[in-house]
């Protein structure tokens, strides 16, 4: 197995000790496994990423001494990409738009605690017909890509630090 490992800062200020600190630990882990060190770019926060601040921690990094086998990635400039990945999960039935307000999903929450059950999505929007997707893209809700995940259906992956962990659906 080849290790990768990456650090992703925000370009919404200068480079920070936190960042810095998980970069430097990240490109050593790397080095010392023959792994893969990936810098990206979370710059979809457009309203306070800058140029400027991105600049500043890629040179920061350097000045540090680190360089990256990949990247750097900037996110904003992977939409397509995204937006293939994400209808191949709808062809292929295993994803779904749902339009819910942050109103709606608090209201969905408050009634779910108040019967004493745990917070959880419950797939409202998840059968939604052509028509009502239509209706509540006119009203200009914005979506969200949420995963088909069957009732039941148990979802396993192996981690190198826990072992085998696994999550069953309901």
């Amino acid at each position: 197995m080849t290790v990768r490992v990456r650090i992703a800062p925000s370009p919404t200020g200068n480079l920070h000790i936190g960042t810095a600190r998980t970069a430097v630990f990240n490109w050593l882990y790397a080095r010392h496994t023959g792994g893969t060190f990936v810098l990206r770019v979370e710059d979809t926060d457009q309203e306070r990423s800058r140029p400027e601040y991105a600049r500043n921690i890629l040179d920061g990094l350097t000045w540090l001494g680190l360089t990256w086998d990949e990247g750097p990635f900037y996110q904003s400039k992977r939409l397509e990409l995204y937006q293939q990945k994400v209808q191949a999960l709808f062809d292929k039935g295993l994803a779904y738009r749902a339009y819910d307000t942050p109103e709606e999903l608090d209201a969905m929450r408050e009634a779910q605690k108040a019967k004493g059950e745990a917070p959880r999505y419950d797939n409202r929007h998840r059968k939604l017909t052509p028509e009502q997707r239509a209706a509540y893209e006119a009203e200009g809700r914005s979506s969200v890509i949420r995963f088909i995940i069957e009732d039941d259906r148990e979802i396993a992956w192996n981690d190198l630090v826990r072992g085998t962990v696994s999550w069953k659906g309901r």
